[in-house]
């Protein structure tokens, strides 16, 4: 299995630059209307190494489905940004359709889920399929987040069923994200479920979130980077197949620290009580 520090082979690293949910940059250049700039943004994470850029424009802005056409259509003018596939980030279908409009080549579409129901669900599935797009499945049901290994398998199970069966979706159309929250281990878990399970399928993680149930209110970089490395590591193993990721905070796994590295794998594997508690003293003691 490749690992994370290993030729992408295998593993696809998706760029998060582009999205306006998780760089500010990004979203003052879209509310500006700045296309060189925020070209400029996507340029670069694929020069770092990015296989599909996560491209979301805000939901909340005034006209978020012009910006999105405005945008994918610059992108599709460049060459060196095109080559890439784009992910079209919206939970507005408003929004996602008008990117599918514009998009070069094949998108896929992030994210659906139960959340609303499985007519939705099904619903959208079936439009997106009409654009001849790939679709990420979050593992979200009526109840909210799947908290548990159980409950990850078994909504991504329904969805499979689902969109194979009803949607007329080849598995490997199917890509779902275990949700890395409450818990990276039931994530990594998961992952090994889903593929074993459900053939031809993808797995997804949000990897640039993995930091943020620790409680630190601003964890160092340095830490960061760590977890988010960690967690990549084994997920990698587990079978995962891409990863949203921060890559200016892409440090490699044997280049961890000795100590940073057992702290932060005993939290994100769960393998003593008060794993958190001591990465976040390790964190007071060191600096960005």
């Amino acid at each position: 299995m490749a690992s994370v520090n290993e030729p992408r082979t295998t593993f696809i690293q998706i760029g998060q630059q582009t999205s306006a949910q998780a760089n500010p940059d990004f979203r003052g250049l879209i509310a500006a209307g700045d296309l060189p700039a925020a070209l400029e943004l996507a340029r670069g994470q694929i020069q770092r190494g990015a296989q599909i850029i996560d491209v979301n424009v805000d939901d909340d802005g005034p006209d978020p489905e012009h910006a999105m056409a405005r945008f994918l259509r610059a992108v599709a003018s460049e060459p060196d940004i095109a080559r890439v596939p784009v992910m079209i980030d919206s939970a507005r279908w408003s929004v996602v359709e008008s990117g599918l409009k514009c998009v070069q080549g094949r998108a896929i579409v992030r994210s659906i889920g139960f959340q609303h129901g499985e007519q939705q669900l099904l619903a959208a599935a079936h439009k997106i399929r009409r654009y001849g797009a790939a679709v990420v499945v979050v593992a979200r049901d009526e109840q909210g987040s799947a908290d548990t290994v159980e409950r990850k398998v078994a909504i991504c199970g329904r969805a499979y069923d689902l969109l194979t069966q009803n949607a007329g979706f080849d598995p490997e159309d199917i890509i779902f994200d275990p949700d890395v929250h409450p818990s990276e281990l039931a994530f990594i878990e998961a992952t090994w479920q889903i593929k074993e399970w459900l053939p031809g399928t993808s797995v997804l993680a949000d990897a640039a979130e993995v930091s943020l149930r620790f409680p630190a209110p601003r964890l160092p970089r340095t830490i960061r980077a760590a977890a988010q490395s960690v967690f990549l590591e084994h997920a990698i193993a587990a079978g995962l197949d891409m990863g949203i990721v921060a890559l200016d905070e892409l440090t490699p796994y044997e280049e961890i620290g000795a100590e940073l590295r057992a702290r932060v794998e005993d939290a994100v594997l769960e393998r003593r009580p008060d794993a958190v508690a001591r990465l976040d003293e390790f964190a007071a003691s060191v600096g960005e």
